[in-house]
């Protein structure tokens, strides 16, 4: 515990005085991003449930973790999907459609770092792993707004993805909706989901307007 301590005081979190130590008042911008984060999500989550109502699908929100995305809501659907996901749910950036996305979002200098660090590997037969590739499809995703993953990160799982932005333009994370490939098709997910999607997002973007 001392270690911990110790590491709070050096990072500047916290303050020592001999053998007692309390926390720093840098702490508290911590909390308070923290707390408005919740706010956020709070206010995001009823409107990504109507999302889930109206297509039958799962909803789900996360934003970037270095190579990762991580989740930070997550509204299940009413069929199940093989892929067990839940708050705080850590999964590859690269082979995600909200990995896409969020990615697609960075400045290009630090897009590129990130897919550099990526260990990438294929997850399904139809996995991208060829970065140049990957690099494309990125881009694309920037262009688009939207990003849609074909059975990459599990087989028979599709998913469509778009980003969110702050009111200062910055994508800080990203919804999406999931379906089995048996049941819903690329083409009827552009069609049908993206325009739920999109307008979910924009009541959520309004939030950040108003803060």
């Amino acid at each position: 515990a001392r270690r911990f301590l110790l590491t709070l005081v050096a990072t500047g979190y916290a303050n020592q005085s001999g053998r007692r130590f309390s926390l720093s008042p840098k702490l508290i911008g911590v909390a308070r991003s923290w707390l408005s984060g919740r706010s956020l999500w709070s206010f995001a989550e009823p409107i990504m449930r109507e999302v889930s109502a109206t297509l039958n699908e799962s909803c789900s929100a996360a934003v970037l973790s270095g190579t990762d995305i991580v989740y930070v809501v997550r509204i299940p659907g009413r069929h199940i999907l093989s892929v067990s996901l839940q708050v705080g749910t850590h999964l590859p950036a690269f082979c995600t459609s909200m990995g896409r996305v969020l990615l697609a979002g960075l400045p290009e200098k630090e897009r590129v770092e990130l897919l550099d660090a990526s260990p990438i590997h294929a997850k399904t037969p139809k996995t991208l792993t060829d970065r140049k590739q990957l690099a494309q499809a990125i881009e694309v995703a920037a262009s688009d707004g939207y990003a849609v993953i074909d059975e990459e990160l599990e087989v028979g799982l599709r998913s469509l993805a778009v980003p969110l932005r702050d009111h200062a333009g910055k994508v800080v994370a990203a919804i999406n909706v999931s379906t089995q490939a048996g049941r819903v098709s690329v083409e009827e997910m552009r069609r049908d989901f993206l325009p739920v999607l999109r307008r979910a997002a924009q009541r959520i973007e309004d939030y950040f307007a108003v803060q």
